[in-house]
This record gives C-alpha cells, sequence and structure tokens, in this order.
C-alpha cells in the first residue's frame, strides 16, 4: 500500500489516444461452398437463416463465419401467396429493414435503396440475399473500401465460374468504393457504403460513367452485406441473367426455400474479403519524479535497525529502485497497477517519467 501519493495534472500528465488496427480476412469460395462436402454448413429447423463455418461445426475447432439468408419486401412482385415459405421472406426482409434501414415519417418500414437516398419509389432493393459477418471476424468494424465478394456469373449452375476471372468473364466482383469519404449515414445501424458491381458479365444496362453498376449495401459497424437479387436474373430489373440450380433466380426465389436459395447462391461465391477494423482506445499517464521524490521505500525490509540499509555510510544519499506504479483514485482507492520490466534507480540525483498506457 503506497504511503505518498502524487496527483496527476489532467492537462499536462494525462493524454487520450485512439488506434484502428486492421487486419485482413480472406474467405475463399471453397469454403463457403463446398470443400467439407457441406459438413461446415448448419441449416436449423426453424429455415430462417444459414450458417457458414470455417471447419465442419461439430467439430470443435469450428469458428462460426457469417450467416446467410434471403427476403422480398411485401411489395415485390415475387410476393404472393403461391410462393414458397412467402411470410417467412417477408418477415425476414422486414426484420433486416427495421434494423438497418429504419421507419418512414409514415411509421412505415423503409426500403433498402440502391442508392441511399430514399427519395422516390425508383432504385428500391426488393428483393435480397443477407450475409451477416459474425463479431469474430469484423470486430468492431468492417473497414471502409476494402469489401470484395466475387460471385459467378455465369447461366450454367455447374459450371458458375466461366473464365475464372473478372476480366475474361464468369464472375462478377462486388466491391465497396467508399473508401473514407464516401459513406452514408442515414442509417439507425450506423455507417454503410453503397456495393457496386464490375465485370465483363454486366453488359452494358444499368452502368455508371466508370463502368460499375449498383449491386447492394453494405453495413460497416454491423457486418452485413445486403446484395440485391437482381444480380442474378434478367428478370428482377436490369440485370446479368444467372441461372440458379436450373431455375431463374425469380423462380428460386419463389418457389424454393430459404434454405435452398442460400445453398445456391452460396455455390456461386467465388471469393469473398474484407479488412475488419479493431477500435484501440488508450490513455497515457505521465507519471514524474522530481529529484527529491521517491527517494525512499515504505518497504519494511528497506530499513534495518533504524538504518537505510542501502547506506554504508551516513553520508550515502539514499536509494530507491522503482518497480511499480499504481493509479489511485481521488479517495486512494488503488484502480490499476503497471509493472516496469526492470527496476529503475532512483535517488536525488534523477528525475524520472514513467510513462503509463491503459487500454480498453
Amino acid at each position: 500500500m503506497a504511503t505518498t501519493f502524487k496527483k496527476l495534472n489532467p492537462s499536462k500528465d494525462i493524454v487520450s489516444t485512439r488506434n484502428l488496427l486492421h487486419e485482413a480476412i480472406p474467405l475463399t469460395g471453397a469454403i463457403v461452398s463446398g470443400t467439407y462436402a457441406d459438413d461446415n454448413i448448419k441449416n436449423f429447423s426453424h429455415g430462417i437463416f444459414q450458417a457458414v463455418y470455417d471447419y465442419p461445426f461439430l467439430s470443435s475447432s469450428a469458428n462460426h463465419v457469417f450467416d446467410l439468408t434471403v427476403g422480398y419486401s411485401s411489395d415485390s412482385v415475387l410476393s404472393s401467396s403461391t410462393s414458397i415459405e412467402n411470410a417467412k421472406k417477408i418477415n425476414i426482409y422486414n426484420e433486416m429493414a427495421q434494423v438497418l434501414v429504419g421507419f418512414d415519417e409514415n411509421s412505415d418500414i423503409r426500403r433498402f435503396d440502391s442508392d441511399g437516398d430514399f427519395v422516390g419509389t425508383a432504385d428500391k432493393i426488393h428483393e435480397a440475399y443477407f450475409i451477416n459477418f459474425t463479431r469474430l471476424l469484423t470486430k468492431d468494424e468492417i473497414k471502409k473500401g476494402s469489401v470484395s465478394i466475387q460471385l459467378g456469373a455465369d447461366t450454367a449452375y455447374a459450371t458458375p465460374f466461366g473464365g475464372g476471372s473478372v476480366d475474361a468473364g464468369g464472375i462478377i466482383n462486388l466491391i465497396d468504393r467508399s473508401g473514407s469519404d464516401g459513406y452514408k449515414v442515414n442509417s439507425p445501424a450506423g455507417e454503410y457504403g453503397i456495393l457496386y458491381a464490375t465485370g465483363s458479365d454486366l453488359g452494358a444496362t444499368g452502368l455508371d460513367g466508370d463502368g460499375y453498376k449498383r449491386a447492394g449495401l453494405i453495413y460497416y459497424q454491423a457486418g452485413i452485406a445486403v446484395i440485391s437479387a437482381s444480380m442474378f436474373a434478367s428478370g428482377l430489373d436490369s440485370n446479368v441473367a444467372m441461372d440458379v440450380a436450373g431455375q431463374s433466380a425469380t423462380q428460386a426465389l419463389t418457389g424454393t426455400s430459404i434454405s435452398g436459395n442460400c445453398d445456391t447462391v452460396r455455390h456461386r461465391v467465388y471469393n469473398l474479403s474484407f479488412n475488419n477494423t479493431t477500435e484501440l482506445n488508450s490513455t497515457i499517464y505521465f507519471c514524474r519524479t522530481n529529484h527529491d521524490e521517491f527517494n525512499y521505500s515504505s518497504n519494511p525490509t528497506y530499513i534495518s535497525g533504524s538504518r537505510i540499509v542501502v547506506k554504508n555510510q551516513r553520508a550515502d544519499v539514499p536509494v530507491s529502485y522503482i518497480t511499480t506504479v499504481g493509479l489511485y483514485s481521488p479517495d486512494n482507492e488503488l484502480l490499476a497497477v503497471a509493472k516496469l520490466s526492470e527496476p529503475l534507480k532512483k535517488d536525488p540525483t534523477t528525475e524520472l517519467t514513467i510513462r503509463v498506457r491503459l487500454d480498453y
């Protein structure tokens, strides 16, 4: 227990900092679409989403990487009482929209909007696939401008990747072009960016001046990618025509269960990558010891027979060795302890500044 305390000056001795640490997260299509013969894919009895692991999910080594589901709005042309799991797909869409998009001035659920301005009825994403990444991967948020989702674009389900590259055809790349200043902030779930599609299979319809086509949204703090189902069918808006397991995307969305739709979309994932972000907040305390301070120790062994044991002669200067710094509250309650890597010699001829960093 300390017997001597020194107050820290908040304006001179205490500094707060914030650092962002990034880690690259690559998910190969082989893991997502079949390396383990789907033993790493978990379907649930409720049937409303599918969980993907990086290893067979019954193994203790398996890590949950993301959940996949699909839904459409009640305004979609696909919404029909004859569609398989119609109510579930509408509920999925509404649930995701409530969290990520919010409500309008009439308390109605907003629709996902491909350009993010929520103006008028154009540019709405009424049918979408949702990839919900786990916190294990995204940490505090997905780094802006780092997302790449490569999808097989060839019509045949058996050979979805065609030429095997974005330039050679057969693969469409969905990228986040927001960078550090192109993202949007009008979401209750935090910041988000627009996913743009690029690739030789896009055709000329709907491209902007740079040759990109809006394909979905990426929510950075929520860790959720919203991919417009229009990327899989020419029957929804003006997009690439993709066959999904022998069906058009329209047929799959209306005639196949949510789990079945998840299987067919996973089959077209070629590669998926992004950088995560860990926010590290630190408070740095500069603990300064002047020449006339902390030259003695409160350790009982420092004194023997009323004499300081480190002094050989009466005229010798007192010496102490600093090994620990304690941070106390205003009422002298110990809050944190910092250990030095080696003792620091302290006597009346020296002054020290010990830098203590508290991370949280």
